[in-house]
Order: C-alpha cells, then sequence, then structure tokens
C-alpha cells in the first residue's frame, strides 16, 4: 500500500475555490482501479491545544493506493490533468509526501 499527504496551500482566500473543484473531482479519482482512499480535511477546530494549524489557505489531500503503478496512473489520469489546470493559478505551494507503511 502507498500513502499520499499532499499538502495544498492556496493562495489567499482561494482555498475554498480549489476544494470546490477538488471535491468535484474526487468521485473520477475513487473510481480509478487501485484507489482505497482520496480526500481533503482542513484544520479541525476546536482541537486540543497540541494542534499544530496548517491555516486558512492549506489544506491536506490523505490518499491510499493499493501500489505504486496505481500512482503513477492516478497522476497521469486525464481528470488530474484537468483538475490541474482549473487550479494552478490558485495555488501557492504544493508538497508531496509518498510514503510507505512502516
Amino acid at each position: 500500500m502507498i500513502h499520499v499527504v499532499a499538502v495544498i496551500t492556496a493562495k489567499p482566500g482561494k482555498r475554498e475555490d480549489i476544494l470546490q473543484h477538488f471535491r468535484a473531482n474526487v468521485p473520477a479519482v475513487r473510481a480509478e482501479k487501485g484507489c482505497i482512499e482520496y480526500g481533503p480535511a482542513i484544520d479541525a477546530d476546536p482541537a486540543p491545544k497540541m494542534q499544530t494549524k496548517y491555516g486558512p489557505d492549506t489544506f491536506v489531500a490523505i490518499e491510499k493506493w493499493e501500489s505504486m503503478d496505481a500512482l503513477k496512473a492516478h497522476a497521469a489520469a486525464p481528470h488530474m490533468a484537468a483538475y490541474a489546470a482549473k487550479v494552478k493559478d490558485m495555488i501557492a505551494s504544493r508538497v508531496i509526501h509518498i510514503l510507505s507503511p512502516a
């Protein structure tokens, strides 16, 4: 199994716009072969004081894939290219962590 944690920071005030496009793309991604989990998450509020917040412009995409090949196919999917084109001018930064179970 492959885990992906993608930290997407929007330009100020654009997070909800990106999330609208992200959510619209979720059904296509979840239908992909090898997708186990795929969804966005934002800071929980309220949360215990131990929380380190990402802030109002950031969300995290949490993903699980059956294999690295499934993840590679996902990255090359036409609906992902269409999503990327729609949001590219709204994104300030994107950091992707690809992880294996320990």
